[in-house]
């Protein structure tokens, strides 16, 4: 694995900001910002059937295109944001307090979600953006992008909190377990693989899945 010097399996939440109310405000349970996603979903999609004449057969359409859509953006965001190489140490320190810290205490509850305020903000702005780009047809996109934001959300703290299912969401597990411990620059698809086939990003070793044991949560 990449610069990996540290990693501790304890429910531990370490300070990242010497402010109190700062370092307050970086932490999280994961039922609020789940929460406020999927009733902002509801709000687009009702929203939808009262200012547009769009029919029900393109609301569900285009509620399954956003949600394909946050698929792409969830790799992308973790392979090229997250992930990113930096150089300088402000941008190192910034790459470590929005994800690296992450990957060192994987068990800290508190931060397995983007903060309340920072989630409104970004939902936000996804909103002037859809608007901007697809017009009537971005309410029910973005009701789809959100909706597959909280379920990402409920994905990524299950595979770190709880012990892995015995039927298929067992891969999810799996595949996180790889990209924490094995190797951070592969599986970086968390609520889905697709595009980590897409963007040949899969565990070079075949055996790697198969001899990888996951006995809790990741």
């Amino acid at each position: 694995m990449k610069n990996k010097k540290f990693v501790t399996n304890e429910n531990v939440s370490p300070q990242l900001f010497e402010n109190k109310w700062l370092d307050r405000l970086s932490r999280t349970h994961i039922a609020i910002p789940v929460t406020m996603f999927f009733l902002y979903a509801i709000g687009l999609i009702y929203y939808t059937k009262v200012a547009t004449e769009l029919t029900n057969l393109q609301v569900v359409g285009l509620f399954f295109a956003g949600w394909f859509l946050f698929t792409f953006a969830e790799y992308m965001f973790h392979r090229f944001v997250y992930h990113i190489d930096l150089e300088t140490e402000a941008s190192k320190k910034f790459a470590y307090n929005v994800h690296g810290v992450h990957h060192d205490y994987p068990k800290d509850k508190q931060r397995l979600a983007m903060p309340p305020l920072l989630s409104v903000v970004i939902g936000t702005i996804l909103l002037l953006i859809f608007e901007l780009v697809l017009d009537k047809f971005s309410f029910s996109t973005l009701a789809g992008f959100m909706t597959g934001y909280a379920f990402y959300l409920l994905v990524h703290y299950s595979v770190h909190i709880f012990r892995p299912p015995n039927n298929i969401l067992k891969e999810l597990w799996k595949n996180h377990a790889i990209h924490h411990y094995k190797d951070d620059t592969i599986m970086y698809g968390v609520s889905s693989p697709i595009w980590d086939y897409v963007f040949r990003t899969l565990p070079k070793d075949k055996n790697m899945k198969r001899n990888l044991e996951v006995k809790g949560g990741v």
